[in-house]
């Protein structure tokens, strides 16, 4: 039988839906991803203070991937250099977001400890902003991001106000809240957020507290963690690692 007469009588003796899905199997196709559901994740993110060098990556890739404005006071993400002197005074900078001269010089000999804390929203499992939104256009998902409706949101800044970690501002051209929302378009697609991604490091882990065999869970397990304001029970998902006392 040639490979006419073969192909012929596949269509005689097979279904047209079993061709499909024999002819797909032999090249190796994929079946179709199942849709993603919200119910079965639950978001959060790591930081490991000691392996963030203060590169400023993850504040770029942010504003490049969300449309973050150029301007340096405009920012999803940021990061903060902690220097802590002998004396115990703490001096704190914003890295790479406003340009001149240091805040302050300190010399090397008054140099207790030095180290950088990116931040970000804490995505609180209990969230102030949903709180006191008149408008509900801040809301938490079911795998525990939290996001604001920019076209229910108008501009009130209550929400601004209430966040205890200062992280969203208000957009400049679309004049409606904004903030990191762990890239949540990438996240459903299976993708990492951005300013995990472009981590050199890997100082920043992100991960699905509901699996088990998430990093984030490892992560938590083989550290002792720390949360930032955890007196105003906001419940944050942003945990830290090595996390120093004078972080507030």
């Amino acid at each position: 039988m040639d490979k006419r007469e073969f192909l012929k009588s596949l269509i005689v003796f097979i279904p047209a839906g079993g061709i499909i899905a024999s002819l797909a199997k032999q090249a190796g196709a994929k079946a179709p991803a199942p849709a993603y559901q919200a119910k079965n994740h639950y978001y959060g993110m790591g930081i490991e203070i000691d392996k963030c060098i203060g590169c400023n990556r993850c504040v770029e890739a942010c504003k490049l991937e969300n449309d973050v404005p150029d301007e340096p006071f405009y920012f999803r993400t940021w990061v903060e250099r902690y220097t802590i002197k002998k004396d115990r005074t703490v001096v704190v900078e914003t890295v790479g977001l406003r340009k001149g001269k240091r805040k302050e010089i300190v010399e090397q000999e008054d140099v207790l400890r030095s180290f950088f804390v990116p931040k970000l929203c804490n995505h609180c499992a209990n969230p102030p902003c949903v709180q006191v939104c008149p408008v509900d256009a801040t809301w938490s998902t079911e795998d525990g991001a939290v996001i604001v409706d920019k076209n229910r949101c108008i501009g009130c800044r209550y929400c601004i106000q209430a966040c205890p970690y200062g992280a969203r501002y208000l957009h400049p051209k679309t004049k409606t809240a904004d903030k990191c929302t762990f890239c949540y378009h990438r996240v459903v697609r299976g993708l990492l957020p951005a300013c995990v991604e472009v981590c050199p490091t890997q100082a920043r882990i992100f991960g699905d507290l509901k699996s088990q065999a998430s990093r984030l869970v490892r992560f938590e397990r083989m550290n002792k963690i720390h949360v930032l304001k955890p007196d105003l029970n906001t419940q944050p998902k942003v945990y830290y690692a090595g996390l120093d006392g004078e972080v507030r």
